[in-house]
């Protein structure tokens, strides 16, 4: 997880809990006093997206304390600006996350590459389209901030996450790499890159 992410002025967080209407579903971006909340829900997601992937025992260990403190630390200081973390809703819960950020690849430039460096949906909540409006909002705000490509690095026996992308116009660049967890090549992971032009109809 980038350390850095951009997020406007904190909003009221009155207007959250006030007595207006709240919207069915929506996406918009994260506050600092939502980072509880996104760190559940990366733990519940990697839980799942790494079952198999990596030892019972570590994936129980997990701690979204130590997840939601990354977050908001990230997002009381962005550092960058357009880093962005945002959010889906279903009402006034938190079901979803997306962080984006200048490319950070070897072969990436951060001028015009943005990178997806946590796109996850809390599994009770999926099939309901957060993931789908996350993504829509991740291309529309990297065509706002004047990116050229979007990418994201999936694993690459994940197919239900493959197919997620490629639906939305996503295609692989030819793009691949290893990660070696331990740094004793005890685990690994393949992973392949994905990329969109936010100009185009994604």
């Amino acid at each position: 997880m980038s350390s850095e992410f951009g997020v406007p002025e904190p909003e009221s967080l009155a207007a959250m809990h006030g007595d207006s209407p709240i919207a069915e579903t929506s996406v918009r971006l994260a506050l600092p006093a939502e980072a509880n909340a996104i760190g559940e829900v990366q733990v519940a997601a990697w839980r799942r997206a790494y079952d198999g992937l990596l030892p019972a025992d570590v994936l129980l260990d997990l701690n979204p304390a130590q997840f939601a403190a990354q977050w908001r630390a990230a997002l009381l200081s962005p550092g960058e600006a357009r880093n962005r973390v945002m959010v889906a809703l279903d009402g006034r819960d938190l079901v979803g996350f997306a962080a984006i950020t200048p490319s950070d690849d070897p072969d990436g430039d951060p001028r015009h590459d943005a990178l997806i460096a946590e796109l996850a949906v809390n599994p009770d909540a999926t099939r309901a389209g957060h993931g789908s409006r996350l993504l829509n909002a991740v291309v529309d705000t990297a065509r706002a901030d004047g990116f050229t490509r979007v990418t994201v690095w999936i694993n690459s026996t994940d197919d239900v996450l493959r197919a997620f992308y490629t639906d939305s116009g996503w295609a692989p660049d030819g793009a691949h790499r290893e990660l070696d967890l331990y740094g004793d090549a005890s685990v690994r992971i393949k992973q392949v890159r994905l990329h969109a032009a936010p100009g185009s109809d994604d």
